[in-house]
């Protein structure tokens, strides 16, 4: 019998309660590694440990924290290599979107998207980088069609994915010969609960088909993590075909 890709491997998802964290979860599991889910929501954390373990037989560490607070990344990524023995793979998926024009933007709606989408993603980079260079291990940064691109409707917003993907591919350049794999996945609009503080969730605003899927987004993180060091897959743009055409 083949062994899966990623067997005995372990990974740790941030944002891990619902759309693409949820989904790469399972997907990761999938292909037999040990996932690590971290996100706020422990009860969701829960029920999806419990579907991975039921339907994959790996094991699924559940991690509640706050990726905005740096002791709380620490203790999560310690507690990782602690329950699951070592640290291969890591996701830095947890992000939100606040507001839209930069005049009424609150302070509030500012600081928490950059204390999440930009501390959160540098605190789960640094903490585990000396794990990640032991096992010559790969870092998978979700960014998005808005780090790209100008993006009218909330210029905060896309500014912390510019920086995001400005920083993975600097960090790619600084540890390029730790055989670390950094790679960047950039979505466009995706059907999750993304939106969901501000209004209607992206899953209720787009009908199936209309945009991507977070299981779309899963795939390409999970091929990223499939590849064996020194990866040179570095960037993977996932959407549809006509996005252009918006333009």
């Amino acid at each position: 019998m083949t062994s899966p890709p990623l067997g005995e491997t372990t990974a740790l998802v941030t944002g891990a309660s619902a759309g693409i964290g949820a989904a790469t979860a399972r997907k990761l599991a999938r292909d037999g590694a040990d996932v690590a889910l971290v996100a706020r929501r422990e009860g969701r954390l829960t029920d999806l440990a419990d579907e991975i373990a039921a339907d994959h037989g790996v094991d699924a560490h559940v991690v509640p924290a706050d990726v905005s607070d740096r002791a709380e990344v620490t203790a999560a990524v310690e507690s990782t290599v602690d329950t699951l023995g070592s640290l291969d793979g890591v996701v830095v998926n947890a992000g939100v979107g606040r507001g839209s024009d930069v005049e009424t933007l609150s302070e509030e709606q500012y600081r928490t998207m950059m204390d999440v989408n930009v501390d959160g993603a540098f605190y789960t980079a640094r903490e585990a980088l000396p794990h990640l260079r032991e096992e010559a291990g790969s870092l998978v940064f979700v960014g998005s069609f808005a780090g790209q691109y100008p993006r009218p409707f909330n210029p905060v917003y896309a500014a912390t994915k510019w920086w995001l993907r400005g920083f993975a591919h600097s960090l790619a350049g600084q540890v390029g010969d730790d055989d670390i794999g950094v790679t960047v996945v950039n979505p466009s609009e995706v059907r999750s609960e993304f939106g969901s503080e501000e209004g209607v969730p992206f899953e209720e605003r787009f009908e199936p088909g209309e945009v991507t899927e977070p299981e779309e987004v899963a795939d390409a993180i999970a091929f990223a993590m499939r590849q064996a060091p020194p990866t040179t897959i570095n960037s993977i743009d996932v959407f549809r075909r006509d996005k252009f055409s918006h333009f």
